[in-house]
């Protein structure tokens, strides 16, 4: 399938300008994070539907047959090795999500609090990305980011505390320039944990809850995982 079908089935074939400029198809899909979207310039809203549909598409089949490519078929001894070629190493975790935002949800427009929204979760991305985190995921009014995964390096929990006090900042700022039209003030509570984690030569991340659970229960969310495992896929 071309690219610029798929964008077009689903209703963001005005981006496929972009994805031909950069030299996006179907054998880099899998890679793309969030702020390789935000760089491209894709807003909020369609970042999150093209992720969604990313995810769904891996889910199908492979994205390299997709791409018309035949993934190569390793030979029995690299793919014994293979199964011994995991990494074990540290990762640190974040969650940050608004306090009281299911009663400012329910006090203002819908059309204002989307903006509202939009504008502190872009902030979060800017600020993740910027420190060279990972946006796993966006969950309502809350992000998951992660620092170490899929590229690892020595600093990461310094990054992590880096980057949550630069959303702290950041959300200052917009708070400011919302004042100026009676905005309401945005709070936010972040969580941060680090943990060894498996990394596996899939991609695939596991790790025991008491590395990754403490963060995300931290900021009021996913009481679940805190008492069990956990996985991250790309």
């Amino acid at each position: 399938m071309d690219v610029g079908v798929w964008l077009c089935s689903l209703n963001l074939g005005r981006h496929e300008k972009k994805f031909r400029e950069n030299k996006i198809d179907f054998d880099v899909l899998a890679d793309l994070t969030d702020g390789d979207l935000q760089e491209l310039g894709v807003p909020l809203g369609d970042r999150r539907r093209l992720l969604s549909a990313i995810a769904e598409l891996g889910a199908q089949q492979p994205l390299a047959i997709q791409a018309g490519r035949t993934p190569a078929v390793p030979a029995p001894a690299q793919s014994l090795a293979q199964l011994d070629s995991a990494e074990r190493r540290p990762i640190t975790v974040m969650f940050c999500d608004l306090v009281g935002s299911t009663e400012l949800a329910a006090a203002l427009d819908v059309e204002d609090w989307r903006n509202l929204l939009n504008s502190y979760l872009d902030e979060a991305s800017r600020a993740v990305t910027a420190l060279g985190g990972h946006v796993l995921k966006m969950l309502g009014d809350g992000m998951m980011a992660v620092f170490g995964y899929p590229r690892a390096q020595e600093n990461d929990a310094e990054r992590a505390v880096r980057a949550a006090l630069a959303i702290q900042r950041a959300l200052a700022e917009l708070n400011a320039r919302n004042a100026a039209r009676a905005a309401p003030e945005l709070k936010a509570r972040i969580g941060i944990e680090s943990g060894p984690v498996v990394v596996e030569a899939t991609g695939e991340v596991f790790g025991e809850g008491s590395g990754s659970g403490r963060a995300w229960d931290s900021a009021g969310h996913f009481d679940g995982p805190a008492a069990g495992c956990w996985a991250v896929h790309r």
